[in-house]
């Protein structure tokens, strides 16, 4: 992929760019296989799965500096500037087109973009919109997301978005999302909607999952699919008649994995995620193939907690984890390596903790491994292992 602000030095994000594409990909799967070999005996590695090297991200987090007058949408260099990345190759051409008219309604709405000057005691904030947040869905509809330091601008957005939406058809889900510290955290507590509309469907095989403003979901909408097929298929193999969905978000696995007679329990510390995820569900038990979702169920809490807690519960045949970065942790994984449970199903976007994870786990033996390259130019990837008890 060709790209001009990395030739001119004003992005790097994409460190791998300068690489071509089959090698990252090998690369990548030598690395995941580094990590795991002391800690597996007998994996075997299904081929990678690859999508576009560009124009494959279905969300972007832009920066949004200057001026109301004249915004810059994109990121900050390393002396705060803003660059322009509305033209970034990463992102398809649907995406690309929302940022024209964004921009014009930052202007129209006189949307002052957050910056501070100065430092210490003596800095000062000023401005308040820090960040727009565009998702785009497998039909071609958007969620946008005004990322504000205060309730302020929310009267003049709300006044203005009616000019937003004729200039910009495709947006089906509108939102406020306050964020008053300054600090390095991209979004706060508070969402406020601004259309009657609060989820965006993204349509993956036969399930059409409702994302919510503040839900998780994988930035590479075809190589997530592919993600999804091959959890269904390894855990069709294994026939569980219950399983848990740790770290569920949005029900991505759990929805795909249901199956008639098969009772099926997600759960995710995000609330906004559960409530989408349940919503999904209740639509699809009233669809055609509803018998295939009956017993799917999703609730709010902390997944170690919810396993290795006091409540008494009878114990799945398989469990799925798909934890953030930082991996499931010593707890979790002691308790599944002490439980008994015959099958887990480990998704996994580090592979340094997934090594550090299965290391807690000896008895639960990866029988099989696929890396899923969900971000093409970058060294991160996802990976899928199946565990089986030894």
């Amino acid at each position: 992929m060709q790209c001009p602000h990395y030739d001119a030095g004003r992005c790097h994000s994409c460190t791998l760019l300068e690489i071509d594409y089959p090698t990252q990909v090998l690369d990548k799967e030598r690395h995941v296989a580094a990590l795991l070999d002391p800690v597996s005996t007998g994996l075997t590695w299904l081929p990678a799965v690859t999508g576009a090297e560009s124009g494959f991200r279905n969300k972007a987090k832009m920066v949004v500096s200057g001026t109301a007058a004249a915004p810059v949408l994109g990121i900050l260099d390393g002396a705060g500037r803003g660059v322009d990345l509305t033209d970034c190759g990463l992102y398809p051409a649907a995406l690309q087109a929302s940022f024209g008219p964004l921009a014009a309604f930052v202007t129209r709405a006189n949307l002052e973009p957050y910056q501070v000057s100065g430092r210490g005691k003596r800095a000062q904030q000023r401005g308040e919109l820090k960040y727009l947040l565009v998702t785009l869905s497998p039909d071609g509809e958007l969620m946008v997301r005004f990322v504000l330091r205060s309730q302020e601008a929310v009267t003049r957005i709300r006044k203005h978005l009616p000019w937003l939406r004729a200039a910009l058809p495709a947006l089906a889900v509108a939102s406020v999302n306050i964020q008053p510290a300054h600090a390095a955290v991209l979004e706060g507590d508070l969402e406020i909607p601004l259309t009657e509309r609060t989820t965006l469907p993204m349509r993956i095989d036969d399930i059409t999952l409702d994302l919510r403003p503040q839900s998780f979901f994988q930035t590479n909408t075809v190589v997530a699919t592919e993600l999804y097929r091959q959890a269904r298929a390894w855990v069709d193999e294994v026939g569980p008649a219950s399983l848990w969905d740790l770290y569920c978000g949005v029900g991505g696995f759990a929805l795909h994995c249901a199956a008639p007679g098969r009772a099926i329990t997600g759960i995710e510390i995000g609330a906004e995620a559960v409530v989408a995820a349940s919503g999904t569900a209740e639509r699809l038990r009233a669809g055609a193939d509803g018998d295939r979702f009956r017993d799917v169920e999703f609730a709010a809490g902390d997944a170690t907690a919810f396993a290795v807690g006091p409540d008494a519960r009878e114990l799945p045949e398989m469990v799925i984890v798909n934890p953030p970065r930082r991996g499931i942790g010593a707890e979790l994984a002691g308790w599944l390596e002490s439980s008994g449970i015959e099958h887990v199903l480990y998704s996994s976007c580090n592979a340094t903790t997934l090594a550090r994870d299965l290391a807690a786990m000896p008895s639960l033996r990866p029988v099989r491994g696929r890396l899923l390259d969900m971000f093409p130019q970058t060294s991160h990837y996802e990976v899928l292992v199946l565990l089986a008890r030894s």
